[in-house]
């Protein structure tokens, strides 16, 4: 079933992709025969380069967060928004368009393999999903109507908020939870994933499930709102306050990215804040960046590499901040 599906979602990009690179040609000869006033209607911001450097420029850039983001443990929107979005001469509203589309893209081709190896769990996943879709449907939908200003002064307090949550969590593997809760044990939320390093089966169960509940209300509104994906805060909750083993916390949580970043994502389409030649160098850079990231993954030191990513959040979002404040423009 789960192959199945899985070639399914592999069809389904390669005809999404092909679509969106021939929008993407139609769009490039809007923007060279219309000059300025098209570059606007896309949401590029008028400047001295021609308008294809920007696209080019962001798939180098999607390529290289797509290489940290792995490395780090994080959600590529987590740095795509406030660094695109404060560097690039894009609108707000399709930077963090693009950045749901992109998560979604990413998620969608590992949902499938992770529920089939054991290390996503569909029953720790459903309850929580459908709290987080609805609230990041509002919050897509309260995002899109608010200044510009007030969302980049509320974006950049949230990116400094997640450097400090970067910072201080820890991530035990084995979480120890004495007893489940009532609620956990009535939707029968638990499992039995295999080791693979220690070729042991872990058994787990989860506790505080009314708190994750509204702590993924939170999450969804903010992803929703900013367009950052929920992995920089799913996985926490998942693992420090449910008590769900790390793995299944890490792979759990990339599948609940692919329903909640779906879910806000409708909005900002339907609102027609997602354009193709923004979102098509965003996922493709993501995508072959990623693939490099796990290759990498290995060698690399996850402190350091939190460190950078720590470092890039923080200058992003004090620029961000700055920003809506009319201090750096």
């Amino acid at each position: 079933m789960f192959g199945t599906v899985q070639r399914m979602v592999r069809r389904s990009s390669i005809i999404l992709v092909a679509a969106w690179l021939a929008v993407v040609c139609g769009v490039g000869v809007a923007l060279a025969s219309d000059g300025e006033a098209a570059a606007a209607s896309a949401g590029v911001a008028a400047t001295g380069a021609p308008w294809w450097v920007w696209p080019l420029l962001l798939l180098a850039v999607c390529f290289l967060l797509g290489v940290v983001s792995v490395l780090a443990g994080v959600g590529g929107g987590v740095l795509f928004v406030p660094i695109v979005g404060g560097f690039f001469p894009f609108g707000l509203d399709f930077v963090r368009g693009a950045a749901l589309v992109m998560g979604v893209a990413g998620t969608l081709s590992a949902g499938p393999r992770l529920l089939r190896q054991g290390l996503a769990d569909f029953r720790l996943a459903a309850p929580l999903a459908l709290v987080a879709s609805c609230s990041s449907m509002a919050g897509a939908m309260i995002g899109l109507v608010l200044p510009a200003d007030v969302v980049n002064i509320a974006l950049g307090v949230t990116i400094l908020a997640i450097v400090v949550i970067l910072l201080l969590s820890r991530n035990p593997e084995y979480p120890e939870v004495p007893e489940a809760d009532a609620l956990s044990q009535a939707l029968r939320i638990t499992g039995i994933y295999h080791e693979a390093a220690t070729g042991r089966d872990i058994p787990w169960k989860v506790h505080r499930t009314p708190v994750g509940l509204l702590l993924f209300v939170a999450v969804g509104m903010i992803a929703g709102m900013f367009g950052l994906g929920a992995g920089w805060a799913s996985t926490p909750v998942l693992n420090l306050v449910m008590g769900v083993p790390l793995k299944v916390a890490v792979s759990t949580s990339s599948f609940l990215i692919s329903i909640t970043g779906t879910s806000a994502a409708w909005v900002y389409i339907n609102r027609g804040a997602v354009l193709p030649v923004l979102v098509v160098p965003s996922v493709i850079g993501v995508m072959l960046g990623a693939r490099l990231g796990v290759r990498l993954l290995a060698r690399a030191k996850p402190s350091s590499i939190r460190s950078v990513v720590a470092g890039l959040l923080l200058f992003s979002g004090v620029r961000a901040l700055l920003k809506g404040l009319g201090v750096w423009n």
